[in-house]
C-alpha cells in the first residue's frame, strides 16, 4: 500500500501536469492522457486518482480557485492600507503578465464549459461568489460606513470590470496590456470610493 507522503506527492505532480495541460492547451485540451504524458505517468495512474474526465475537469477548477485564493490573501496581507488591499487583490485577478493572460485563458475556458454542465457551473458560480463576498469586505473595510448593498454593489461593479477586462485581453493584450488594465482597475477603484 502507498504510503501517505507517496500520494501527497502524486497528487501535486498530477495536479501541477493539469495546470500545464491548462495553460498550453486549455480546457478543451484538458484529458487524461495529455496530463499524463506532462505528469510522466499512466493514463491509468490519470485515471485511478480522478476517475474520469469530469473530476479532472472539476479538480483543475479548484486548482484554479486555491491558486486564486492564495494569491489574494497575500497581496491584501502586505499592502497596507484598505484601499491598498482592495486594488492589490484586483490586480492579482487581473491578467498583468503572461501567467494572468494564461490563467484568463483558462478561466474564459471553465466559463464556457460550465454554460454546459450544471455541476461545473455550480462550482464556477460558488467560486465567484467567494471573490464576490473578499471583494466586497475589502470595499467595506474602506469605506465602513457603506451599507451591506452598496458594498455588494460595488462589489459587483469591481468583479465585473476585472473580469471583463479578463475575457478580453485573453484574446487581445496589445489593447488591453497590463498597464492599461491596471489604470482601469485604479481610476475605476478611485471613482468608487471617493
Amino acid at each position: 500500500m502507498p504510503r501517505q507522503r507517496d500520494l501527497r506527492e502524486q497528487q501535486e505532480r498530477l495536479s501541477a501536469a493539469t495546470w500545464a495541460v491548462l495553460a498550453e492547451q486549455g480546457v478543451t485540451g484538458l484529458t487524461l492522457r495529455a496530463v499524463a504524458e506532462r505528469a510522466g505517468c499512466t493514463t491509468g495512474l490519470v485515471l485511478h486518482t480522478f476517475g474520469d474526465k469530469r473530476a479532472l475537469l472539476m479538480h483543475a477548477r479548484r486548482l484554479l480557485h486555491e491558486r486564486s485564493r492564495a494569491r489574494y490573501e497575500t497581496a491584501a496581507t502586505g499592502a497596507g492600507s484598505p484601499a491598498a488591499a482592495l486594488r492589490a487583490v484586483l490586480h492579482q485577478s487581473a491578467c498583468l503578465s503572461d501567467d494572468g493572460r494564461d490563467e484568463a485563458r483558462i478561466w474564459v475556458g471553465f466559463l464556457a464549459a460550465a454554460l454546459a454542465d450544471p455541476e461545473l457551473a455550480a462550482l464556477h458560480t460558488g467560486y465567484n461568489r467567494a471573490f464576490l463576498q473578499r471583494v466586497g469586505r475589502l470595499a467595506g473595510d474602506c469605506r465602513p460606513e457603506w451599507n451591506d448593498e452598496r458594498r455588494a454593489e460595488v462589489a459587483r461593479a469591481l468583479v465585473a470590470l476585472v473580469e471583463g477586462l479578463n475575457c478580453l485581453a485573453a484574446a487581445d493584450s496589445e489593447t488591453y496590456s497590463g498597464a492599461a488594465q491596471r489604470q482601469a482597475i485604479d481610476t475605476t477603484v478611485a471613482r468608487l470610493l471617493a
